[in-house]
């Protein structure tokens, strides 16, 4: 249903969020709503450091991946857009808006796409999960909606990149967790400060074990919906140039913008109810 594509050809996804999350649910659609692309669900399982791949895999990290990565995995209920397999104009990998996927594009996802019989300690009834490596350097936006006790529903954003691995390490890396489901390993943009310092503290914080993403950077976009929404975002790693608020937010504070979000929409209330 995420794919943009099923056996009748191109079509538009549908988001379609795995164990009852309708808050990463809800992430999907926003992701999909604001690109036409599809939206991964994707545990964030581990962070992988540099000294962990040296020592368990007998390889050390370089480029976008020199400082670790994230591996976030789940069991068939990422896109199949998410194997990087379709084409741009320029060549590259890309997640292409669905109206765009071409016949080719199909065939190249589900050549890289195996299935495999799903685990029967999460899948009672059987059936197949679809297993696939993002095997190329996209950009792409990770997500997470939270509910939060006194609070309400809450934002987190981490722009960055996919990054390849060698199919040795891939392989030590699968058979470590669930080799049945699709994997993706994934570098934010780092900062040097705060929750962005390092790939370690981005992971850290997140605000639950799933996310959702999809295709470009995006972040920028999801900060305006969010405070249309009236939802404040509680982390992201937007350049502040590209942020455009609703002019009334300088009104609860200029400096320490995160706390004027959240001043803002608690005092303007949600939009829908």
């Amino acid at each position: 249903m995420n794919t943009s594509f099923d056996w009748n050809g191109k079509k538009q996804p549908i988001p379609f969020a795995t164990e009852g999350d309708n808050c990463n649910g809800t992430a999907m659609l926003f992701a999909n709503l604001l690109t036409g692309r599809a939206a991964g669900f994707s545990d964030v399982r581990c962070y992988w450091s540099p000294e962990a791949l040296k020592e368990k895999c007998g390889w050390e990290p370089e480029g976008v991946a020199a400082g670790g990565f994230m591996h976030i995995i789940n069991s068939g209920s990422t896109c199949l857009d998410g194997s990087g397999a379709a084409k741009g104009a320029d060549g590259k990998p890309e997640m292409k808006q669905w109206w765009n996927m071409t016949d080719e594009d199909i065939q190249a996802c589900l050549k890289a796409t195996d299935w495999c019989p799903a685990s029967l300690t999460e899948f009672r009834g059987g059936g197949f999960s679809s297993h696939f490596l993002t095997d190329a350097e996209m950009p792409i936006t990770l997500i997470r909606l939270n509910l939060v006790d006194g609070i309400g529903p809450t934002l987190q954003i981490a722009e960055g990149t996919t990054t390849k691995l060698p199919k040795d390490v891939f392989e030590m890396i699968d058979l470590r967790t669930d080799r049945t489901w699709p994997s993706t390993f994934f570098v934010p943009r780092t900062t040097g400060e705060g929750v962005f310092k390092d790939v370690y503290s981005v992971m850290m914080n997140w605000g639950a074990n799933h996310g959702a993403w999809t295709y470009g950077h995006i972040g920028a976009d999801l900060i305006t919906l969010a405070s249309m929404l009236r939802i404040p975002v509680s982390m992201h790693n937007v350049p502040e140039n590209e942020i455009f608020r609703p002019h009334t937010w300088g009104a609860f504070g200029t400096k320490d913008t995160e706390a004027a979000d959240y001043a803002a929409c608690r005092y303007y209330g949600p939009l829908y109810r």
